[in-house]
C-alpha cells in the first residue's frame, strides 16, 4: 500500500538557548501516522531563529534555499504547525507550495503562515481570553461556508472547535474565508484555485481520535497528497 510522505515544517523553541532545538508536536505527527501516511520533519538548514511578522522576506542564501526546497520536493504534502511566532522560512515554503500546487495544511499559527505567504496580514484578537483556552477540548462554534472545500470535507455548516490562539487573519489576498467564529473572525481560509491549500485556526490534531470532523480534515489532506499530479 502506497503511503504518502507528509512533511511537517519544524519550529524553533521559543525559549532562548545556546543550543536551540526544532520540534514537531507529537499529536500532529501521530495524526499523520494513524491515517496511513508517513510523517517527516522539514528542517531549516541554519540554526538561527528568523522570527518575523507580516513583513517577511527571503533571507536565506542560495544554498540554504536549495536545501530547504530539496526537502519539500521529497514530500507529497506539507503541514504547518501551530505554535509561537512565525519564521520567515515558513512563508518561503508556503509560497513555494502555493506556486507548485503542493497539498498544504496550516494549523493555528500555520494559518498565519499561509496568509502571510500570499501577501496577507494578521492582527491581534480583541478578546484573547475567549479564544486562548488551552485546557478545554471545545471552546466555541464555527460556521462553515457551504461553497468551500472545507464544507465538502466536513459536510456540516456548524461545528464545535477548540481554540488557543491570539491572532487572526486580517487581509487574505488570493484566499477565501472558509469558516468564521461566532464573532465573525476567520477560522479557516483556503484557495479556490489549488487542489488543497487550506488552513484552520483551531487544532484538529488534538481532537482527531474522538471527533470525526477533525479526522476528516487529515483524511482529505492525505487523499489530496495521494492524488497529487493526477
Amino acid at each position: 500500500m502506497f503511503k504518502p510522505i507528509i512533511g511537517i515544517v519544524t519550529k524553533h523553541y521559543l525559549k532562548d538557548d545556546i543550543r536551540p532545538d526544532m520540534y514537531i508536536r507529537d499529536e500532529l505527527k501521530q495524526a499523520i501516522f494513524d491515517n496511513n501516511a508517513v510523517a517527516i520533519g522539514i528542517l531549516l538548514p541554519k540554526n538561527e531563529k528568523l522570527n518575523t511578522g507580516d513583513n517577511w522576506n527571503n533571507n536565506l542564501s542560495h544554498n540554504e534555499y536549495e536545501s530547504l526546497i530539496s526537502q519539500i520536493n521529497l514530500c507529497n504534502g506539507i503541514i504547518f504547525q501551530g505554535g509561537g511566532a512565525c519564521d520567515s522560512y515558513e512563508m518561503i515554503i508556503a509560497r513555494y507550495c502555493y506556486d507548485n500546487n503542493i497539498p498544504t495544511l496550516g494549523i493555528c499559527c500555520g494559518q498565519n503562515v499561509l496568509v502571510r505567504a500570499l501577501g496577507g496580514t494578521t492582527t491581534r484578537i480583541d478578546n484573547p481570553d475567549d479564544h486562548k483556552q488551552k485546557d478545554k477540548e471545545y471552546v466555541h462554534k464555527i460556521r462553515i461556508n457551504k461553497n468551500s472545500k472545507l464544507y465538502d470535507i466536513i459536510k456540516e455548516d456548524e461545528i464545535m472547535v477548540n481554540s488557543r490562539h491570539s491572532k487572526i487573519t486580517k487581509k487574505h489576498p488570493e484566499l477565501i474565508v472558509a469558516a468564521v467564529s461566532e464573532e465573525n473572525y476567520p477560522e479557516a481560509i483556503e484557495s479556490k484555485n489549488k487542489k488543497f491549500y487550506i488552513a484552520v485556526q483551531f487544532h484538529p490534531e488534538s481532537l482527531y481520535k474522538k471527533d470525526e470532523n477533525m479526522n476528516n480534515i487529515f483524511k482529505a489532506f492525505i487523499e489530496a497528497c495521494i492524488n497529487r499530479g493526477k
